[in-house]
């Protein structure tokens, strides 16, 4: 029998990501292929958890019509003012009810994040029967983020902003994600006690996480060990390093299993891209959309390939082709450009 999941996942996706510069809201922006909101909804899933609710705000009709794209059977909880973390966790709760058990909650623009680091989460919580478990991680520079500070016992004893920190308080390097996993009948109560005397004028989450500490309620922590896997996109710059990452982890991954990639740094592959084992990418070459390559098959340098198969065998050399089929022995290029519905038989050849 399988072990039930958390209660419920929310997955926080209403900022509007103003330091984008960009019209499209932020988590639909692309990393590999899927959008940031489709793989962090992805990683949510693998909990298998009971609710999995989505709370949208700017760009709520392109964000909530994406949601049920990638996860049909989310709930989406609209937040009607982008009144901060807080706040929006306290909306998603007044709109499906009281959630007994674990509740998780996770961004839309965090990409990296894997499940196994969310089922940790979820693991400690219900061990230990925490009211709250922080993720933290050790930044190698932590400017900027709230830092855990622990007591003499090494338990959790305070999170404290940037602004806020002594001298020797911003010296430590744990920091606090902003992800956290609570105890569902206590985060209820703790988001409505929640103050918005600060600078915003937002309820913050982490100060739900302080009321339960306050209130005498265990609050634990769980650290992940990659600090990129906690990293949030907040412009196209980190867009662009996030995307570096996952391609890397995706290309690595790929190596592992038999994949020849010549050159790592030059070659692309979104996470929908099908490579077998002992298929060979050569040098600057990128793989998008539903795109497979067959074992034995031989594709680069200086290719661009969109949902395109490629047969066991055959050579694509400095091509781009896009929704073709390239049978098996085939041999494409230098310089062909396939269109739309082309169909390249069992050892033909196009040049």
């Amino acid at each position: 029998m399988s072990t039930p999941g958390p209660a419920a996942v929310i997955v926080l996706a209403a900022g509007e990501g103003t330091r984008m510069k960009s019209s499209l809201p932020k988590t639909l922006h692309r990393v590999c292929g899927q959008t940031m909101l489709g793989h962090c909804l992805a990683t949510a899933i693998t909990l298998v958890p009971q609710q999995l609710i989505v709370v949208v705000g700017h760009g709520a009709d392109e964000v909530a019509a994406e949601v049920r794209r990638q996860a049909p059977e989310a709930v989406i909880v609209v937040q009607d003012y982008l009144g901060g973390t807080g706040h929006a966790v306290r909306v998603a709760l007044e709109s499906v009810g009281m959630l007994a058990g674990t509740v998780v909650v996770t961004y839309a623009d965090t990409p990296l994040l894997r499940g196994p680091t969310l089922a940790g989460l979820v693991a400690e919580r219900e061990r230990s029967g925490a009211a709250a478990v922080v993720l933290t991680a050790h930044a190698p520079d932590p400017t900027g983020y709230g830092r855990i500070v622990r007591d003499r016992a090494g338990a959790f004893a305070a999170m404290v902003e940037q602004a806020d920190a002594s001298a020797d308080q911003r010296a430590i390097d744990e920091i606090n994600s902003g992800m956290y996993a609570f105890d569902g009948n206590l985060l209820a109560d703790a988001v409505k006690r929640v103050r918005t005397d600060n600078a915003q004028g937002e309820e913050y989450l982490t100060d739900a996480v302080c009321v339960l500490h306050d209130d005498g309620y265990l609050v634990s922590t769980v650290t992940c060990p990659d600090f990129e896997e906690i990293q949030g996109v907040n412009d196209l710059a980190q867009l662009a390093q996030v995307s570096r990452t996952f391609n890397a982890r995706l290309l690595s991954e790929a190596m592992r299993v038999g994949v020849v990639i010549s050159d790592p740094a030059s070659t692309w592959v979104d996470v929908s891209v099908d490579l077998a084992a002992g298929a060979y990418i050569g040098p600057g070459t990128q793989l998008e959309g539903s795109t497979t390559i067959a074992s034995g098959a031989r594709v680069g340098p200086g290719c661009l390939l969109r949902d395109t198969a490629v047969g066991a065998g055959a050579i694509v050399i400095s091509s781009y082709c896009e929704k073709a089929v390239i049978g098996a022995g085939a041999r494409v290029g230098p310089f062909v450009h396939l269109l739309p519905g082309s169909k390249v038989a069992t050892g033909g050849t196009v040049q």
